[in-house]
């Protein structure tokens, strides 16, 4: 049982870390509760102004934290 127990703390710890270098934290650097282009591109370096654009779907010119998890989750930012 602890040999089980042992596995399943490995198998978590290196699913976490897996899942922390699909997606890069955002990091809010002015924290106004949204994302600049340069913001995102600190942490996704391959993200362009075009792809942000079309992320930005209220046209407010920043991501908002729903807009940015959805852009991620679609591969937007993605080299």
């Amino acid at each position: 049982m602890k040999k089980f127990a042992l596995a399943l703390a490995a198998s978590a710890v290196a699913a976490t870390a897996a899942f922390a270098q699909e997606a890069p934290v955002v990091a809010d650097a002015d924290a106004n509760g949204t994302f600049s282009l340069a913001e995102v591109q600190a942490a996704y370096a391959a993200a362009t102004e075009e792809a942000f654009k079309a992320a930005d779907t209220d046209a407010s010119g920043e991501l908002s934290a729903e807009e940015l998890a959805a852009a991620v989750a679609a591969n937007a930012f993605a080299g």
